[in-house]
């Protein structure tokens, strides 16, 4: 998050009492896209009569039970279904609907009008993949188990600008206090070398640094203890740096192909060179932490930014200013092993740092190696439909 404005008028400041001649303007703030909607019917969107509703329906039933008095969107989007009484009617509804594709399919068509999204009149967008990572760990530091899992720190302080501005309403920032200052939080390197120890806030320790890597990229998983027993984890805060993609990196460092970046790709990378890993890893500044999750079904996946257990291949993430949370998108990509097409509604149940734009969606493909595996290479091309409570 970027704040140029303020930064510029710094400058201009200390440039006027040095007698300075003026400085540059600052630099533009980015581009945000246009989200455009057009009705169309349900006919129009392809793979709309195969699909196996009843799986989407139960994923939005989940949903329903966890819809907040603000649930994000932009424009037409917004007042359709940017709160929970947009989705009243509905929700009520599908409590009688018999878990079959045909009941499914009816309640869909009878109670919304799905929408083509385009961003600046382009109907194409990028669709990626997520999964709930398995990975090893303990309770107790020692042995192979030497890489900490963090509790969110109790110096983490994140701030709601929209309290000071509607202009900056949907933006947030996160720091921590010093000289009676906010200021950014700590670094992944920072935090790495051991800016936060003293803190003592590891829960679990894990055998292995890049599975506590990939694990926070995910934001969830599941730590098998040595016992046999299977532990949750959940996102539970992060550091409020700006997210940077490890595969841009070797990119731009010449290490991998950019056609053959994937999660694998990125993995095998670091697990060759274990001398640069930690360092290209410090590369993303963003560092996620952690709480243990308790209660949660096996059969479910983790609870996703509104709450609602996500469901494996039926929950996605969403960029919330444009999409509100808890809208069935109706998704026309392409599978990531075979190439044939992926054609099936899902639910906007999860947010994401890198999840920018009205044509994204970050889809969760569950837990387990094939989970791994599709969400691993998941990056394709594709459109999507919002489907809306009919007013």
């Amino acid at each position: 998050m970027r704040f140029g404005g303020t930064r510029g008028l710094v400058w201009v400041l200390l440039l006027a009492v040095a007698g300075c001649v003026a400085p540059p303007p600052p630099a533009k703030p980015p581009t945000r896209a246009q989200m455009g909607l057009s009705p169309v019917s349900f006919a129009a969107l392809p793979g709309w009569g195969t699909d196996q509703l009843s799986a989407a329906l139960m994923s939005f039933r989940i949903g329903c039970a966890h819809l907040g008095p603000q649930l994000g969107g932009e424009g037409e989007a917004a007042r359709l279904g940017g709160s929970a009484a947009n989705w009243q009617q509905a929700c009520a509804a599908q409590i009688g609907v018999p878990p079959d594709d045909a009941a499914a399919r009816s309640f869909f068509e009878t109670y919304f009008q799905p929408y083509a999204i385009t961003a600046d009149n382009a109907p194409q967008g990028l669709f990626t993949g997520y999964y709930e990572p398995e990975v090893r760990g303990s309770r107790e530091e020692g042995g192979q188990y030497q890489y900490g899992l963090l509790a969110k720190p109790g110096d983490l302080i994140s701030v709601d600008l929209a309290a000071f501005s509607d202009d900056l309403k949907g933006k947030r920032i996160s720091g921590r206090v010093q000289d009676h200052a906010l200021v950014p939080y700590w670094t992944r390197a920072d935090i790495v070398s051991g800016a936060l120890r003293a803190q003592r806030l590891e829960f679990l320790w894990l055998d292995d640094p890049i599975d506590a890597f990939f694990l926070e990229i995910q934001g969830s998983g599941r730590v098998k203890l040595p016992d046999g027993r299977v532990l949750r984890v959940n996102y539970a805060g992060q550091n409020g740096r700006d997210y940077v993609p490890i595969g841009r990196v070797l990119i731009e460092r010449g290490e991998i192909p950019r056609e053959q970046v994937s999660l694998q790709s990125i993995r095998a990378w670091l697990e060759a060179h274990p001398g640069e890993a930690q360092s290209v890893m410090n590369q993303n500044p963003s560092f996620v932490f952690f709480r243990e999750l308790t209660g949660a079904r096996s059969d479910m996946g983790p609870p996703g930014a509104m709450g609602a257990s996500l469901t494996p291949l039926r929950s996605a993430a969403v960029d919330r200013s444009y999409i509100p949370m808890g809208a069935p998108l109706f998704i026309d990509t392409t599978d990531p092993l075979d190439g044939t097409a992926w054609q099936h509604l899902v639910v906007a149940q999860d947010t994401g740092g890198a999840i920018k734009g009205p044509v994204r969606a970050d889809i969760f493909f569950g837990w387990g190696a094939e989970a791994e595996a599709r969400a691993g290479k998941m990056r394709a091309q594709g459109r999507a439909f919002v489907l809306l409570p009919k007013p």
